[in-house]
């Protein structure tokens, strides 16, 4: 269940997709989880800090989240038991709303009239700043989902705790939101690694052959940026580079308590030292936007 389950009306499944909690712009009920979002995304921005430098920083993290998202909706229907579904949704919800308000301070920040919808559905591939891993499809086999899910979550929460104390106020409001939600996250999918490499054979197999296909794109989220190294400086941005003692610490236990062995694989490379937070991708990412834009792109402007 979603960690937020205990404050909604357990006898109405719709409540959280049609209450407002308040805001005037009722698309805000679809996970964003902040009271004043207005309020929140024109936050001023603080002394020292470049603008284009945020809007960049923000995209980097509303791109892993929203692209991720997209990943796991496609579990929806697919899953191996109900449970599972539910779950699934709820995580892929949760990361949507750390995207819809990083999406839209960037938009903000940036004072290009782009809002939340426009930088989610009328952007190319190349203008996307997610890691590789976000992207990374798994053909429905659920020890490759599970797997992504482990590192993705593990990764990020260890980004997030440390944005707890960030300068912008937008990015430490999704750091403190999204702790809470990505510890549920990482548990529930360290959970699974254990029940499946710690299970029969063929799910021990199975979940050893999803790591082994994520791990090249491991390497990629300890890769700092010029951004980030000038965000970091004034206080809003953390080296990612930092988190990596955290991230193998915690994988090192579950990998131990599943019975599986941490891959020894290449990573995957770089096109002219370019990689996805400079907009190069792989080409899993055009099938991701493919759905995910097409309706926006079928009818531009629409509203419902």
């Amino acid at each position: 269940m979603s960690p937020h389950a205990e404050e909604e009306d357990a006898t109405n499944a719709y409540q959280s997709l049609s209450e407002t909690a308040g805001i005037d712009d009722p698309r805000w009920a679809f996970g964003s989880g902040f009271e004043d979002v207005e309020a929140e995304i024109e936050a001023p921005l603080p002394a020292g800090v470049d603008a284009a430098d945020l809007a960049e920083y923000c995209l980097m993290l509303g791109d892993d989240a929203l692209v991720c998202a997209q990943r796991i909706a496609e579990w929806v229907s697919n899953a191996p038991e109900l449970e599972e579904e539910v779950a699934l949704a709820n995580t892929a919800l949760d990361l949507l709303g750390q995207a819809r308000v990083l999406l839209s301070r960037a938009g903000h920040v940036e004072g290009a009239g782009r809002d939340e919808d426009a930088l989610a559905y009328l952007r190319s591939e190349a203008q996307y700043r997610n890691v590789a891993l976000a992207e990374r499809g798994d053909d429905l086999d659920f020890g490759v989902a599970i797997a992504r899910l482990l590192v993705f979550t593990t990764w990020r929460l260890a980004l997030m705790s440390r944005l707890l104390d960030s300068r912008d106020p937008v990015v430490a409001a999704v750091a403190a939101k999204a702790v809470k939600e990505l510890t549920y996250h990482r548990e529930h999918a360290a959970r699974w690694a254990v029940r499946l490499g710690d299970g029969t054979d063929e799910s021990h197999r199975r979940m050893q052959a999803g790591l082994e296909a994520v791990w090249p794109f491991v390497e990629e989220l300890f890769r700092t940026t010029d951004v980030e190294r000038r965000l970091v400086a004034v206080g809003v941005a953390v080296d990612p580079a930092d988190t990596r003692a955290e991230v193998d610490a915690v994988l090192d236990q579950v990998l131990a308590a599943a019975t599986l062995t941490r891959p020894d694989r290449a990573p995957m490379g770089l096109l002219g030292g370019r990689g996805g937070r400079q907009g190069v991708h792989t080409e899993a990412l055009g099938h991701v936007l493919a759905t995910m834009q097409s309706l926006a792109r079928a009818h531009p402007g629409a509203t419902w």
